[in-house]
């Protein structure tokens, strides 16, 4: 669903150039920032990377398990049967 700006909004967001712009909800009074589409890409992007990057770092000192490891220990913690081998 895309929703459109009133006004009142779009003149808020236009006034502030580059700035986000804070939007509270007065139904649950939770507050939201509106950014650009590509602001939100970029950022999502490099939240991404650091993931990763922390994944890699993780398994290179030795933090974490292997896959069929992990796999067997989930499916016994869950009551699931082994995997056939």
């Amino acid at each position: 669903m895309t929703a459109k700006l009133s006004k009142e909004l779009s003149d808020a967001l236009h006034s502030l150039g580059d700035d986000r712009l804070e939007v509270v909800d007065p139904l649950n009074n939770r507050v939201y920032y509106l950014v650009e589409a590509t602001t939100l890409a970029q950022l999502e992007q490099s939240s991404t990377h650091n993931a990763i990057a922390q994944g890699i770092a993780d398994m290179e000192a030795g933090r974490g398990k292997p896959a069929a490891e992990a796999d067997a220990d989930l499916r016994e913690k869950l009551g699931f049967p082994p995997r056939d081998a």
